[in-house]
C-alpha cells in the first residue's frame, strides 16, 4: 500500500466537505431571524438548530450503517439531493411550526451526509498516516465555517429567498462531486451486511468519552462570549477566534504525533488539557484567563477528534466504519447540544463558574472511563491497520 495522503480524490473529498459546512453555516445563522420574522420566539428560533442537532446525534448510528450498506456515496449524492430539497422548501415556508418539524428530517440526511463522507474518507487514507489525513480534512470544514456565516449575512441582505436558493445551489454542487466519486466495491457492501447487527454498540459506549468532553464545547461556544461580556473584556468573540487560530495551527501538527507515537499515547493528555483548559475559566472571566483557556483547551480539543477517530478506526474494517462513524457523531453531537442547554441553566441559577467547573469535572472523567470502556473495542480489522493497532499502546 502507498503512503501518499495529498492525492486528487483527497483533495476533492476536502472539497466536498467545504461546500458541504459553506452551505449548512451560511444557513444555521440566518434561519432564526426567519423563524423571527414568521412570528416565532426567541426560544422557537434556538429550536432549530437544537432540533437538527439532536435529530443527527439519535439517527446517525442508523445513518451510518446505511452508509455502510447502500455505499457511502450513494448515501452522499441522496443527502446532498435532500438537503437541495430542504432549502428550497424553507424559502416558501410560512409557517414557522412547520419549519421545525422539517429541520428534523434535515437532521437525519445531515447526520447521514456527515457518517458516509467521513467513512468514504477514512477508507481511501493510508493507515499509517489515518490521523494526519483526518486531520487536514478536517482543517477544510474549519475553514468553511469562518467565512460561511459573514457570506451568508451578506446574502441574507437581498432577502431570505436569495439565502435559501444559494444554499439550494450548493447543494446541488455537492451532488455533482458525489456523483463523480468511486462507488465501494461490491464485495465492502457485501459484508456489510454479513452478520452484523446495524448499529456499532461498542463504539457508542467508548464514543461517551467524546460526550464528556464535547459537553464543555457546547458550553464555551455559546457562552464564553457572555462571560467576556460580563467581565468587561472586548472583544466578546476573542475566545472562540484565539480557539480557532489555535485548531488551525496545532490540529494538522497533532495528527502526525498520533501516527507516529500511538493515538492511546496522545489522546489521554488531549482529554488532561481539555480539563485544564476549562478549569481556567473556572478562574475568571478575564482576557488572561480567557486565552490561556483558548490556548490549552484548543490544543487538547482540536487534537483529540482526529486521533480519537484514527485510534477507533483501526478496529474498525472498511464495511463497518459509516456505522462507527454515526456512533462516534451520535456521542459528540450529543455532547454539544446538552452541554449547551445544561450550561446556560446553571449559569442562570448558579454562575459562569460553576457551569464551566461542572464541565471540567465531566470532561475530568473522560480518562478513566476511556481507559475502561476502550476495552470493548473490537480487536479485528483490515490487513492495513496492522501498523496501526501495533503502536496504540
Amino acid at each position: 500500500m502507498t503512503d501518499r495522503l495529498l492525492t486528487p480524490r483527497f483533495f476533492v473529498m476536502c472539497g466536498f466537505t467545504f461546500t458541504v459546512f459553506l452551505s449548512a453555516f451560511q444557513l444555521f445563522p440566518t434561519a432564526p431571524f426567519r423563524i423571527l420574522s414568521l412570528g416565532g420566539s426567541t426560544f422557537a428560533s434556538g429550536l432549530f438548530l437544537g432540533f437538527l442537532t439532536y435529530a443527527s446525534a439519535f439517527s446517525a448510528p442508523a445513518t451510518g450503517a446505511l452508509a455502510d450498506r447502500l455505499g457511502s456515496r450513494t448515501i452522499l449524492l441522496a443527502s446532498s439531493i435532500a438537503l437541495a430539497c430542504f432549502s428550497l422548501a424553507y424559502a416558501v415556508l410560512t409557517d414557522y411550526h412547520v419549519v421545525l418539524a422539517l429541520v428534523i428530517v434535515h437532521g437525519v440526511f445531515w447526520s447521514g451526509l456527515l457518517s458516509a463522507s467521513a467513512a468514504y474518507l477514512t477508507n481511501m487514507l493510508p493507515a499509517r498516516r489515518r490521523a494526519e489525513g483526518i486531520a487536514y480534512w478536517g482543517l477544510s470544514s474549519v475553514a468553511a465555517i469562518s467565512v460561511a456565516p459573514f457570506i451568508g449575512f451578506w446574502v441574507f441582505h437581498f432577502g431570505w429567498t436569495t439565502m435559501c436558493v444559494e444554499a439550494a445551489a450548493l447543494n446541488v454542487v455537492m451532488a455533482l462531486i458525489a456523483a463523480r466519486l468511486p462507488a465501494a466495491s461490491r464485495q465492502t457492501r457485501a459484508q456489510a451486511h454479513q452478520g452484523r447487527g446495524l448499529l456499532e454498540w461498542r463504539i457508542l459506549v467508548v464514543s461517551l468519552a467524546l460526550f464528556m468532553y464535547s459537553f464543555g464545547y457546547g458550553g464555551t461556544t455559546s457562552f464564553t462570549a457572555l462571560y467576556a461580556d460580563a467581565s468587561g473584556v472586548s472583544p466578546k468573540g476573542i475566545y472562540l477566534t484565539a480557539l480557532a487560530v489555535v485548531v488551525l495551527i496545532t490540529r494538522p501538527l497533532s495528527g502526525r504525533l498520533g501516527d507516529r507515537y500511538g493515538y492511546r499515547r496522545v489522546l489521554v493528555p488531549c482529554f488532561i488539557l481539555i480539563t485544564i483548559g476549562l478549569a481556567c475559566l473556572v478562574m475568571g472571566g478575564s482576557l488572561r484567563w480567557l486565552l490561556t483557556s483558548a490556548a490549552i483547551f484548543g490544543v487538547g480539543f482540536g487534537t483529540a477528534y482526529p486521533v480519537f477517530v484514527a485510534y477507533v478506526m483501526q478496529h474498525v474494517g472498511p464495511d463497518r466504519r459509516g456505522a462507527a462513524f454515526g456512533a462516534i457523531l451520535a456521542a459528540f453531537d450529543t455532547g454539544v447540544g446538552t452541554g449547551s442547554a445544561t450550561m446556560g441553566w446553571i449559569i442562570q441559577h448558579y454562575g459562569f463558574a460553576a457551569a464551566f467547573g461542572a464541565a471540567a469535572a465531566l470532561s475530568a472523567l473522560a480518562i478513566p472511563y476511556f481507559l475502561v470502556a476502550e476495552r470493548l473495542l473490537p480487536r479485528t480489522g483490515t490487513a492495513g491497520d496492522s501498523h496501526g493497532r501495533a503502536q496504540t499502546g
